[in-house]
């Protein structure tokens, strides 16, 4: 024990002694060597980084292969060399191998780098969502429908890559769906995983479209392994349902350019989608309330007419005037907005049950 540690301190402390050191130094092939070692070695983290790092460790091990072999005259060195210029290049063919087991359609490594690369989702969780649609891209043609109001079952989840789409109801424009938006967002938040549905909307495509889709059954199988995934398909949903509900908001809008919110209590039957049939049954109840009223006094003028036979003859008839539901027609849509569809607030002063909303200038106002 002794002696060992007498040959350790005399290493450590006098250095090994040498018989004589080379007076000339080594050749280029050496120093080249050292040189793509120090660069190998300067390399950093990551597939890129490894790229680096195994690609200059290989190249100066080669290089220490040939100076052990033309200079150094040195089986060991020239053994050792290639034993690890070997493994570094085993190492870049493994790299290569995972670069190209990586690689994505390109539809879908744009989508990546669109949506969810900002949001810093890790590729394997994308790998996994875009396993769950099977990497198939499919394609409308131009005025194919998506969907049909009250007949297409909601049994996926769609993504819109290319192209416009218009929802419609009833055949009344609502808005648009663009590149990266969710097509039926509203329809799956709409049921539970157990319940059954269908579309109350249409959805047509305008252009030619390419979109991706989830089946239902599988993505919820996805979300509930997933915790993870499913708090990002909660966050993209309620992001896509909510600038669907602005884009609504956007076309209500008061003649005289007030935009108001579509949350509030006054504005919310107007949206409903049986605003028009309560409108037809109030005007004909208020037919009906009128007509009685007005039938007593032609009753009368005709017998005022039979005892005065001489009376002159009445002047130019006064044009009726038009009831007041008449303003609450469709105006032109040249003049209020991109289309006839427009939701235009007037005389809400009229409606029973409420405060006019058109007695105040803001939102804040009203809710006051």
């Amino acid at each position: 024990m002794s002696a060992n540690s007498s040959t350790v301190g005399q290493l450590l402390w006098q250095g090994p002694v040498c018989t004589g050191w080379k007076q000339d130094l080594e050749g280029a092939v050496y120093h080249l060597a050292n040189c793509f070692l120090l660069l190998g070695f300067m390399g950093g983290s990551g597939m890129y980084g490894c790229f680096y790092l195994f690609g200059f460790l290989g190249t100066g091990y080669l290089c220490c292969v040939l100076w052990g072999w033309f200079n150094a005259c040195g089986l060991d060195i020239v053994l050792w060399s290639f034993l690890l210029a070997t493994a570094c290049l085993l190492q870049l063919a493994h790299l290569v191998y995972r670069l190209r087991e990586d690689t994505l359609p390109e539809e879908f490594d744009l989508l990546y780098k669109t949506l969810c690369l900002p949001l810093q989702v890790p590729l394997q969780a994308y790998k996994k969502i875009v396993h769950c649609c099977e990497e198939q891209v499919l394609t409308l043609a131009t005025d194919q429908t998506y969907a049909v109001e009250g007949e297409t079952p909601i049994n996926r989840l769609s993504l819109l890559l290319s192209g416009r789409v218009r929802v419609s109801q009833d055949g009344q424009f609502l808005h648009y769906i663009f590149p990266y938006q969710f097509m039926d967002s509203p329809e799956w938040e709409s049921l539970q995983p157990s319940e059954e549905g269908v579309f109350q909307v249409t959805l047509t495509a305008e252009t030619a479209c390419s979109y991706i889709s989830w089946p239902r059954k599988s993505l919820y199988i996805l979300l509930d392994k997933e915790r993870y995934v499913s708090r990002l398909f909660t966050a993209l949903l309620g992001y896509d349902i909510s600038e669907k509900l602005y884009t609504l908001n956007d076309k209500l809008f008061a003649k005289f350019g007030l935009r108001f919110d579509i949350r509030l209590p006054s504005l919310y039957h107007v949206l409903g989608p049986a605003a028009s049939d309560a409108g037809l049954e109030s005007e004909k109840e208020d037919e009906e309330v009128h007509e009685p009223a007005v039938s007593p006094p032609r009753a009368i003028s005709t017998s005022v007419q039979q005892t005065l036979p001489c009376s002159p003859p009445p002047a130019a008839t006064n044009p009726p005037v038009p009831s007041s539901w008449a303003r609450m027609s469709q105006p032109d849509s040249g003049i209020l907005g991109e289309d006839s569809t427009s939701l235009v607030l007037e005389d809400f002063e009229e409606m029973s049950g409420s405060e006019s909303f058109m007695d105040y200038r803001s939102d804040g106002e009203y809710m006051r």
